[in-house]
């Protein structure tokens, strides 16, 4: 009777014992629903990000590619201009299809024995409409011919033909404009034998606006300009003039180009008072 009493409390008490209860339907629910609200503001916050970095990438690269072109047409112009000698400049523009070209020659000749001039170097930069590719927009290519090789080693082998072949550059150009200038003014032709003041280069990538004469034109925010001096190692005359010194007043008056003067001192001498 005990054994049997024994066996039936023993059986009762492994039928009955608790197991851990798991989460209702409910709260699952409720779990993923705060994850993915976790999550979808996590993405959001990531995304911002992502296109910020990427808007900042952009307006590096799109300032970068004309700050290279702008550079290398400086160094151009350093690297064959110099003091004595006889180095020519030649700046033209026009419109093709809409767009604003340019070109710009430069030319530096020397005389042989005989009297004759050659061609020691020659450099050209110009911009033709791109017929060839889908985007409407223009290419930048630069050509370099004469005596003086580029490149000692390659240019040795190339006839002269190959060496003026022009070279691609860069492509979807939207505006591109070489003005020379002499003075205060800015001229869209130079074909003088003398050497302008300096080069204003201006190039830029963005998308055009047409005008009312139908020409093609970009917001000045977008261009990007750059005026290169020519011949930075030239001497500057100064005309210094002669000072007149008014005694009555205690001043220096010097003349100005302009025709105007300057003057300089001290102040006025007082006026004596008559009591």
């Amino acid at each position: 009777m005990n054994s049997y009493r024994a066996k039936y409390n023993m059986k009762k008490t492994f039928s009955t014992s608790a197991a851990p209860s798991g989460f209702s339907l409910a709260e699952v629910l409720t779990a993923l629903v705060i994850g993915s609200m976790v999550l979808v503001c996590v993405l959001g916050i990531y995304g911002r990000a992502e296109r910020s970095a990427a808007a900042v990438t952009r307006k590096l690269d799109s300032s970068r590619l004309p700050a290279e072109i702008l550079q290398r047409i400086a160094e151009d112009l350093d690297g064959i201009i110099s003091t004595g000698s006889d180095t020519k400049i030649a700046i033209e523009n026009k419109f093709e299809h809409g767009f604003p070209t340019a070109r710009l020659t430069i030319t530096k000749t020397f005389y042989d024995r005989r009297d004759k001039e050659q061609i020691f170097e020659k450099i050209v930069w110009q911009s033709k409409y791109d017929l060839e590719s889908n985007i409407d927009g223009m290419v930048i290519y630069r050509s370099h011919s004469g005596i003086n090789a580029e490149d000692k080693l390659l240019d040795k082998k190339k006839d002269d033909w190959e060496r003026e072949l022009f070279v691609p550059i860069c492509t979807g150009v939207t505006f591109f404009k070489i003005r020379a200038t002499w003075g205060q003014a800015f001229l869209d032709r130079w074909l003088s034998s003398s050497m302008p003041g300096g080069i204003e280069v201006t190039i830029s990538f963005a998308e055009p606006v047409k005008k009312v004469d139908g020409t093609l034109d970009v917001p000045d925010e977008e261009k990007i300009t750059q005026t290169i001096a020519i011949d930075r190692t030239r001497k500057i005359r100064f005309a210094i003039k002669k000072k007149e010194y008014d005694e009555e007043e205690g001043m220096t008056r010097v003349e100005v180009p302009d025709g105007g003067t300057l003057q300089l001192g001290g102040p006025k001498k007082p006026k004596e008072i008559k009591r």
